[in-house]
């Protein structure tokens, strides 16, 4: 496995570009306050976006993560994040996290192409073995996200991360294995398609 860095991924409808600080007033003006109570440590969390965006750096510069912003192409407009962190290359594994796109491009073209260039990315480029994905046990909509991608669920982290409000969430695990990416692959292809 390759280590991921900060190369931007084109699809045609959407680009992830390494997520700078010219984005932040795009993402601030897409993003719901209500999406981040099911995310710890997102702006609402941190005080805005601007600390928000400086922890991201942090965490960019210390080599923990490859954070992107989600931009749609046809109106050069940020309608999102994703990252890439636990990386870890001896174990040849990852997480995708830290994702959100704004509500108009949920389960979209947008949406499903952001699938597909990440673990396109994930396992064809850097050869990654294995791909977590985790979300909040309240946020059923996230979790039936990823099951239609066809990541595998493999249990739930009681009391795993403090919620903005003070509260615990329980985190859901999921992942997706190497030789289950082709069906994936193809199944994230032919949803795009159809839409």
């Amino acid at each position: 496995m390759e280590r991921p860095g900060p190369a931007p991924l084109t699809g045609t409808i959407v680009s992830l570009e390494p997520l700078t600080a010219p984005h932040l007033p795009d993402l601030e003006g897409c993003c719901e306050p209500d999406f981040y109570a099911h995310m710890p440590g997102g702006p609402y969390a941190l005080g805005g976006f601007a600390p928000w965006f400086d922890a991201i750096r942090a965490g960019v510069e210390a080599g923990a993560l490859v954070a992107y912003a989600i931009v749609h192409r046809p109106t050069g407009m940020a309608v999102g994040t994703t990252s890439l962190s636990d990386i870890s290359v001896p174990d040849e594994r990852l997480e995708v996290g830290g994702t959100w796109i704004a509500r108009a491009h949920r389960r979209t073209a947008v949406d499903t192409e952001v699938k597909l260039l990440l673990l396109g990315h994930c396992f064809d480029t850097l050869g990654v073995g294995r791909v977590t994905l985790k979300t909040g046990g309240g946020n059923l909509v996230s979790q039936r996200a990823i099951e239609r991608i066809g990541a595998t669920r493999e249990g739930v982290l009681r009391r795993h991360r403090r919620l903005n409000d003070g509260n615990w969430r329980d985190s859901v695990y999921y992942s997706i294995l190497a030789p289950e990416w082709p069906a994936i692959r193809r199944r994230l292809d032919a949803t795009l398609r159809e839409r």
